[in-house]
């Protein structure tokens, strides 16, 4: 009786170094979100993801409770105040209490919020084209993919 072949060990070294540079790619996307925030502190009318998140989610939803805001962008209800503050200070949102009803704020786009929101899925776009035109439909969902999972994985963390 013969033993079955041993597997290659090549394949899992790759899988693993493979595995290694999405985590560093990972990483590396968190650092560029960072200074995309440091450079929305700094320069008038630039707009950090979590600034772009929120006014793509008014223009989708209309206006929005703070409470509903942070969860569709997820993040905390104090960090979407903070959030509100500063995207009310640029001019692109308004809060508003709805008629009869004193404890709630309704946060809303202002017409240069929704003008600033299009601005930027439209320079988006372009760079996504640009940078990824070179990529299948099915590479893309595949990437689509991956980047839902590393969501999955750092909130379990």
């Amino acid at each position: 009786m013969s033993t079955p072949p041993a597997p290659d060990p090549a394949p899992e070294s790759d899988r693993e170094q493979a595995l290694d540079g999405l985590a560093r790619a990972a990483y590396s996307l968190s650092a560029a979100d960072s200074r995309l925030r440091g450079r929305a502190t700094r320069t008038p009318g630039a707009l950090s993801l979590t600034h772009a998140r929120a006014l793509r989610v008014l223009a989708d939803d209309g206006p929005l409770p703070i409470g509903r805001l942070a969860a569709r962008t997820e993040t905390t209800g104090a960090a979407t105040t903070q959030l509100v503050n500063g995207l009310a200070a640029a001019g692109y949102v308004t809060r508003e209490r709805p008629a009869g009803d004193k404890r709630s704020v309704l946060v809303a786009l202002t017409p240069d919020g929704r003008r600033r929101h299009e601005e930027r899925t439209r320079a988006l776009a372009a760079e996504l084209a640009g940078e990824l035109g070179g990529h299948d439909t099915q590479a893309l969902r595949v990437a689509t993919d991956v980047l839902r999972r590393l969501v999955e994985i750092y909130d379990r963390l």
